[in-house]
């Protein structure tokens, strides 16, 4: 499951101090949580849909970028990881759910509430799903996302995983877990 890192910041990192190098996660929680802590510069491009989650790039330089994504109980993202890239996310609005695959059981779930912030490595797998209607969040990716991988279960039992850009939407490919 991801670790919280709700609390005390480890350093004041902003869009207007970022150090010019790849963040780490506790930093990117310190990012998101400056952004969601802005919103004349993400409310403008908040919209809710229930066919198509929105979401707007808000930052992109050489080592991050961050997002504002709008959320129905409709939008799920589908299994995915971020490549190379480790992340934060910051909920503003409503509440989201994160699942983290297990092996041979359910998927661990947690619910994250407006306030709440989590971040997680390269390496880490999930599932984010709107749950309440009007649902926002802030994200936040060093370095910059240009792929990720959805999976799916193959007829075979197997795991695969399909390596899509980051400016595809993420959708369930299946109701593997």
């Amino acid at each position: 499951m991801t670790a919280q890192l709700d609390g005390p910041s480890v350093a004041a990192i902003s869009l207007a101090s970022l150090p010019g190098r790849a963040l780490t996660p506790p930093e990117l929680v310190e990012l998101a949580r400056a952004v969601a802590a802005d919103p004349a510069r993400w409310r403008p491009r908040v919209a809710f849909d229930d066919d198509r989650r929105h979401y707007v790039s808000l930052h992109r330089d050489a080592h991050v970028d961050v997002w504002v994504l709008c959320w129905t109980p409709s939008n799920d993202t589908g299994w995915h990881d971020h490549d190379i890239s480790s992340g934060a996310v910051a909920v503003v609005e409503g509440q989201l759910a994160e699942a983290n695959i297990t092996l041979g059981g359910p998927a661990l779930t947690a619910t994250v509430d407006a306030g709440e912030a989590f971040g997680f490595g390269p390496d880490h797998i999930h599932r984010l799903t709107g749950v309440a209607p009007g649902s926002v969040s802030i994200h936040a990716y060093s370095p910059p996302l240009w792929r990720m991988g959805q999976y799916t279960v193959g007829p075979d039992g197997a795991l695969r995983r399909r390596s899509v850009s980051y400016a595809d939407e993420l959708r369930p490919l299946d109701d593997m877990i």
